[in-house]
């Protein structure tokens, strides 16, 4: 048990290293991009690397988001983990599989209860 909590760990750790470096990186691409287009043509409308400038600065904020995100959910996973829930689907309790820990080690839910979760959450934005 002690091993199988270690690997785990170990995962999250890797996971989590990953998404802060991913972040950083992103970091420093936005922050030459802000440069960038302070050294452009404002008039985004006629330029085209004005625009290009733009919409690759909402990608990579975007791409930020995502890696903070991650960041907060491999967070949220060492805490379970140091609680004894680690690998338990906070829905329904049953035990998520190696498998799914194996592709997405901070996954909260079994592959059931994630899918009807999915299922819920699309159904309601699309109303």
């Amino acid at each position: 048990m002690a091993a199988a909590v270690s690997d785990a760990e170990a995962r999250l750790l890797t996971v989590r290293a990953e998404a802060r470096a991913r972040l950083a990186s992103l970091t420093r691409d936005v922050a030459h991009l802000v440069v960038a287009r302070q050294d452009s043509n404002s008039d985004d409308e006629h330029d085209p690397e004005g625009a290009t400038l733009a919409w690759d600065q909402a990608q990579a904020a975007s791409l930020m988001g995502q890696a903070r995100q991650q960041i907060d959910e491999v967070d949220a996973a060492l805490v379970r983990l140091s609680a004894g829930t680690y690998g338990r689907c906070e829905q329904c309790g049953r035990p998520i599989g190696s498998e799914r820990l194996a592709a997405r080690p901070a996954a909260r839910r079994c592959i059931e209860c994630e899918s009807a979760h999915a299922r819920f959450t699309r159904g309601t934005q699309a109303g």
